[in-house]
């Protein structure tokens, strides 16, 4: 466990330097994704040849959280399909466990595409990275989310925007939840928490520390974590009409599980943010 200086130091953007032994894991836990690959890769060619549905790319993902350290178990079930969830997010190691419970497509920061490993890693379940300035225009984004929806049965976003501490739940930029106005036919929404217990803190990528050294921290580090992540009571967004109400809705659910979960009151998050502007909260999209 980091003491509180320690974490103080990595959320300045100055961790400490990884010892001979954490190297090792790195190049260890590295050597397990590769071979990982050489078996799933051509399998999954394989299926997409036989033009049958392919579970590798899940399967990948779900052994690289756990060569990652995360030891990941399901709360609740995850609607197969027609299903937009809506998650809490503390790091890029979301994206590689939530894909392995759900096979779901994501929307994540553009900056994880930039960490090495885990962006690649995260471009096989089509994730749909943003930037922080909103360069890719809002009717592209919307219109990829779309796509993913479609190809994938399902897809998730972090509407937080940003990852946190486990201990906090920012407001919700609901920019991405124009998707469900109104909702595709059949679509559900269901709210996941990720929960990470008492490393939550340690997890968490927050503060000025950059993707690469978060990554090179998290795979040097000793031993593994649990990672719960729980499927919350899906609903009809038509019973929640508009992006706002529905991410409330979503918001409202996350908050009442996270707070039984901790067992506490949340608490304000601790550092600056800056958010992923998907694009302002008043703007207008383009008609579709």
């Amino acid at each position: 466990m980091l003491t509180p200086e320690q974490r103080a130091q990595i959320a300045a953007g100055t961790p400490p330097p990884i010892d001979a032994r954490g190297r090792l894991r790195i190049t260890i836990r590295a050597a397990g994704l590769i071979l990982s690959l050489l078996l799933t890769v051509p399998l999954h060619y394989l299926w997409r040849l036989l033009r049958l549905s392919s579970p590798w790319p899940r399967i990948f993902l779900g052994w690289a959280a756990r060569l990652a350290g995360a030891r990941v178990s399901r709360v609740g079930v995850p609607l197969r399909r027609d299903v937009f969830f809506i998650s809490n997010h503390l790091s890029w190691i979301d994206i590689l466990a939530s894909a392995g419970q759900s096979g779901t497509a994501f929307v994540a920061k553009e900056e994880i595409r930039a960490a090495p490993v885990v962006g690649w890693l995260s471009t096989l379940n089509r994730t749909v990275f943003v930037k922080r300035e909103n360069r890719l225009g809002v009717a592209e984004q919307i219109n990829e989310l779309r796509d993913a929806l479609a190809e994938n049965w399902s897809v998730t976003v972090f509407p937080e925007g940003t990852t946190t501490d486990g201990q906090s739940l920012l407001p919700f930029k609901t920019s991405m939840l124009r998707v469900l106005e109104p909702p595709p036919s059949g679509v559900l929404v269901q709210p996941v928490l990720l929960d990470y217990g008492a490393v939550a803190e340690e997890i968490g990528w927050i503060g000025e520390e950059s993707g690469v050294n978060n990554a090179k921290r998290l795979l040097a580090r000793k031993g593994s974590f649990p990672l719960r992540v729980h499927f919350l009571d899906p609903f009809l967004p038509a019973d929640f009409p508009g992006r706002k109400a529905i991410g409330a809705e979503s918001r409202r659910r996350i908050e009442e599980a996270l707070i039984a979960t901790l067992g506490k009151p949340l608490r304000p998050f601790g550092f600056t943010v800056e958010a992923v502007k998907f694009v302002p909260e008043n703007a207008a999209l383009p008609p579709s």
